[in-house]
């Protein structure tokens, strides 16, 4: 442990806390639960009150129906082994950065994973680097590994255009030794041209399986 307030202790915890909070851009209050094995809901709402009364946590309430989003706090850049960065909420992505996280977290309960197995789109790009004036290649949702093997997982929850949609699938194939998609059952379009492209070693998970096996009471 290390201390950096006056006011409060860091944890081994409260690192990996703001760590996860680092790679995932933000979090919700149940997805820190989740992810750092609270024993409650309490416990967890606990800390972060603590983490974000001291700095290294800030809360924001953006939409009606969806509860606080914590971000990293300003000081958060005096911890050495976190990035911080200042990010701005794009509306349009919420629901997709949301759905991400409980992915996450339902592969690790269902396929027995740490969060060292895993990596963000975050830091697949940020390993990649510069890539020049053609810009940004197009990384999963997030990968993992499992024994000698990677996998991607892509969260697909609106239909991209058909040539996007089939690069993204053979740019995986390629890459990885396979592909999970996770797709609500209601975009049919997106499960059409899964089904036309047949790559193997391709999984198509519904987003309702991923919520209720995640966050059933």
């Amino acid at each position: 442990m290390a201390r950096l307030d006056t006011k409060l202790i860091l944890t081994q915890r409260d690192y990996l806390i703001l760590n996860e909070v680092g790679r995932w851009k933000y979090l919700l209050a149940r997805q820190i639960k989740e992810l750092m094995a609270f024993p409650s809901q309490s416990a967890c709402d606990h800390r972060i009150a603590k983490l974000c009364k001291n700095g290294f946590l800030k809360g924001e309430h953006i939409l009606v129906g969806i509860r606080s989003l914590y971000f990293l706090g300003s000081k958060a850049r005096r911890i050495s082994t976190i990035k911080y960065y200042s990010y701005r909420v794009k509306l349009d992505e919420m629901s997709h950065d949301i759905a991400v996280v409980d992915t996450v977290i339902w592969f690790m309960k269902t396929k027995n994973l740490s969060l060292d197995d895993i990596r963000s789109e975050k830091e697949l790009h940020s390993k990649e680097g510069f890539t020049g004036i053609g810009g940004r290649t197009h990384k999963p949702d997030f990968i993992f590994k499992k024994g000698r093997k990677t996998y991607c997982v892509e969260v697909e929850l609106t239909p991209k255009s058909k040539a996007r949609f089939e690069n993204n699938i053979r740019d995986n194939f390629t890459t990885y030794d396979g592909q999970y998609w996770v797709v609500p059952k209601r975009e049919r379009k997106v499960r059409a041209m899964l089904e036309e492209m047949k790559k193997p070693d391709t999984e198509l998970i519904d987003l309702e399986v991923i919520h209720e096996g995640t966050f059933k009471k």
